[in-house]
């Protein structure tokens, strides 16, 4: 079995005093879908900002394909293929659509063609967001902000992106169309880890799963089995009379 692209291990991290992650191992391999679920205050969105730069690991390694990262600044780490989409989106709301996705190419050296190539990408895979290119994005509704922001993150070229709560807020069918979205990138060799709220939206998406509770990795494996395990059931999915469905 190959290396994995992404390799995390024994990782402890917090905001000053407080310590949110502890132990925490995880790994994603080129095209997995792999999903990370737990409770509010589990620490899922430090896990993903520890993994971007954007919070100082105190302990534990990170290793990108094979390569230490665990100290890179996220510029860095978007350039070398880990780009993250944040919980709440964070769009430059008074720039159009456009812009929003040309910015996502910041870190990109290859040229305005190749760039101009993927934003028409982008439209082709957001249709929507072709409709309201010039629009800015505060006047967009909170499905197409979610569209513009994994837009604007695949427009870095990603060899893995992570997203923050998918599903947050967002009707059902807005979700149902970027699911099929992420599917179809993952189909194109692109690897997801995603933080998700909606256990069954997780659950079918991705291959593997991983549990966080309190800052540690509890249960791990195929997203399958962990459908069907009575622990997660109960905790995550209110039920436990389907477990043998």
């Amino acid at each position: 079995m190959s290396a994995p692209l992404l390799d995390v291990s024994g990782l402890a991290a917090g905001y000053g005093d407080l310590t949110v992650l502890a132990e925490v191992d995880l790994q994603v391999r080129a095209g997995e879908i792999v999903a990370l679920i737990g409770s509010n205050g589990a620490g899922k969105s430090t896990l993903l900002r520890a993994l971007s730069g954007l919070v100082s690991p105190t302990a534990g390694g990170i290793r990108l394909d094979g390569a230490d990262v665990r100290a890179a600044a996220s510029r860095d780490l978007v350039g070398l293929g880990l780009v993250h989409v944040p919980e709440g989106r964070r769009l430059f709301a008074s720039l159009s659509i456009a812009d929003n996705l040309r910015l996502g190419a910041y870190a990109r050296r290859d040229g305005r063609a190749a760039i101009a190539r993927d934003v028409a990408r982008m439209y082709e895979l957001f249709p929507r967001l072709a409709e309201r290119r010039r629009q800015d994005a505060s006047t967009l509704s909170g499905g197409e902000q979610q569209m513009c922001a994994i837009a604007r993150g695949l427009m870095a070229r990603p060899r893995l992106l992570m997203i923050d709560e998918l599903s947050l807020g967002l009707a059902p069918n807005v979700v149902e169309d970027l699911v099929e979205t992420l599917r179809r990138v993952n189909g194109e060799g692109l690897s997801l880890l995603l933080v998700e709220q909606d256990v069954v939206t997780a659950l079918e998406l991705s291959s593997r799963a991983y549990v966080l509770d309190q800052g540690r990795i509890v249960l791990h494996g195929a997203s399958v089995d962990l459908a069907r395990d009575p622990s997660v059931r109960k905790a995550y999915l209110g039920d436990l009379t389907g477990a043998a469905a």
